[in-house]
């Protein structure tokens, strides 16, 4: 894993050999690949801060082990499950301890209120990857999955109030770090739900193309 020289050799074998694997058993937009991506992540934003390292690493590594009991309430589970482990004792105080976890509970997109501490805006920013095309093709991929008695034009309402819910100018998507690279890219996206009549056009064109893949 890159970007983890900062970070002592007992605390990287622990995450590596017994936090990262929990990952395998989770969706593909959760898996192991996903959680190293947040910690590589987390630690260019730790140290653009002088953030300590090490506490990133780990609120990185535990942000979604809570998916393991439920999704809705992922983020408190993960914070609970880095707070209760013993072996982090080792190597970090209460006080510290503690701020890892509220980072954790922080970093869901509704969680509705700011991070606690710049930990928490840290591995909130990393855990988001806005790519327009992608966020629109997995919205769509996401409707036909789960509404497959919807028609075209069903598809296409579930798909707008989607976006608009969690990404358009009023959503509840928010980056705390306003000058990162999400930040920009948030934008875009927003220029695109905006942009009704381009939207219609890319969402006919996924729409087609994914019953295309769903009929081989």
């Amino acid at each position: 894993m890159k970007n983890t020289h900062t970070i002592r050799p007992e605390i990287r074998r622990y995450v590596e050999g017994e936090i990262i694997p929990r990952y395998d058993s989770f969706d593909k937009g959760h898996d192991r690949s996903h959680a190293e991506d947040v910690i590589a992540d987390s630690l260019k934003l730790a140290e653009r801060f002088d953030a300590d390292p090490e506490m990133s690493y780990v609120i990185a590594a535990y942000h979604d082990l809570g998916l393991c009991e439920e999704r809705e309430f992922h983020h408190i589970v993960s914070g609970r499950i880095l707070l209760g482990d013993p072996t982090l004792k080792k190597w970090f105080d209460d006080d510290s301890l503690r701020v890892m976890s509220e980072a954790v509970e922080d970093h869901r997109a509704s969680s509705g209120h700011a991070p606690r501490s710049i930990y928490g805006m840290i591995v909130a920013d990393a855990d988001r990857r806005i790519d327009t095309s992608t966020i629109l093709r997995r919205t769509v991929q996401y409707g036909m999955k789960h509404y497959p008695e919807y028609g075209p034009e069903e598809h296409w309402n579930r798909f707008i109030g989607h976006l608009e819910k969690k990404y358009g100018d009023g959503g509840y998507m928010r980056f705390w770090i306003p000058d990162s690279d999400n930040a920009r890219r948030l934008a875009e996206l927003r220029a695109a739900i905006r942009d009704r009549e381009a939207l219609r056009r890319m969402f006919d064109r996924i729409y087609a193309e994914e019953n295309v893949t769903r009929a081989e």
